[in-house]
């Protein structure tokens, strides 16, 4: 059994494609086809279930997945062990949502960057499915969400936070100095939301439904840092995550308006595919999205 095969049997079960394997490791599809093959007969057993098309991996497959990505860990854990000075040089695919790319991303790229110049890195911003499903097709290495919570069987969650959702208004509008507002306070103000496949504000529209309530807001927009800015304009208020308008908080040009029955918490996550080799420049993101 050689490494090229536990590899090139990883990935076939991370693309669940035989042809996309054969051509991101350069090797011909046939060639793939007998790596296969060989490596079935050696277990005595089948490891996919082809139907047409399209492979699955069988129970066994399954099983022996999780096996080979533990030799191919420590393969390059034991790399790693005698060559601790060599410098990570690969790449890193990461999705987030735009709330955390605006506010959380800029340190955290800044010092990943700084550490490790050499790592080629591609961001992506959508909404969480689109980002979960990218992750699915191989598309993406890591996802870092802010939604409600979210488990699969084929994700590695490796982090999970609480993130208070607020209603915000400039510390010049004339609600911001009220100590105790009810949500029937806030209707028929000018609402500048993010749009609505945004987790927090999906949330905010369901409770409102079961309220039987409706907020109408005169702008939607995806840019976080624009809400910010016309919030602080005193162009209308809006729903944030806590996070993004904590800087704003401090330079008392934004107030957090105190909705006593209202109460949103959204979570910021990470996930990797369980069938994900986890490569040193995954680890080393993660390790300082973990501290910061």
């Amino acid at each position: 059994m050689e490494l090229r095969t536990l590899i090139t049997f990883l990935r076939i079960a991370e693309l669940q494609s035989f042809s996309k394997a054969a051509a991101e490791l350069n090797y011909s599809q046939a060639a793939v086809t007998i790596q296969i093959h060989e490596l079935e007969k050696e277990l005595n057993t089948r490891l996919f279930d082809r139907i047409g098309k399209r492979i699955a991996l069988t129970q066994q497959g399954e099983c022996f997945l999780q096996h080979a990505r533990r030799i191919i860990e420590e393969v390059n854990h034991a790399k790693q062990a005698v060559s601790e000075d060599s410098a990570l040089n690969g790449s890193l695919r990461i999705g987030t949502v735009e709330s955390l790319c605006a506010t959380r991303f800029p340190e955290l790229l800044t010092t990943f960057h700084q550490l490790y110049p050499q790592v080629s890195l591609c961001i992506k911003t959508a909404a969480p499915d689109q980002l979960l499903t990218m992750m699915d097709r191989n598309e993406l290495d890591l996802v870092y969400l802010l939604d409600s919570k979210r488990n699969h069987k084929n994700w590695i969650k490796v982090f999970e936070a609480p993130e208070e959702i607020v209603f915000a208004a400039s510390s010049q509008h004339r609600l911001a100095a009220s100590k105790q507002l009810r949500l029937n306070d806030l209707l028929d103000e000018n609402f500048i939301l993010t749009e609505n496949n945004v987790s927090y504000r999906h949330a905010l529209d369901q409770q409102l439904y079961a309220q039987q309530k409706t907020i109408d807001p005169y702008l939607e927009i995806g840019n976080t840092d624009f809400i910010i800015g016309l919030i602080a304009a005193d162009m209308g208020i809006s729903l944030l995550p806590k996070f993004t308008i904590e800087e704003a908080v401090a330079k008392q040009s934004i107030s957090i308006l105190p909705v006593s029955d209202f109460q949103l918490i959204s979570w910021r996550q990470i996930f990797y595919h369980k069938n994900k080799w986890l490569t040193r420049e995954m680890e080393a993101f993660l390790k300082i999205a973990l501290e910061l």
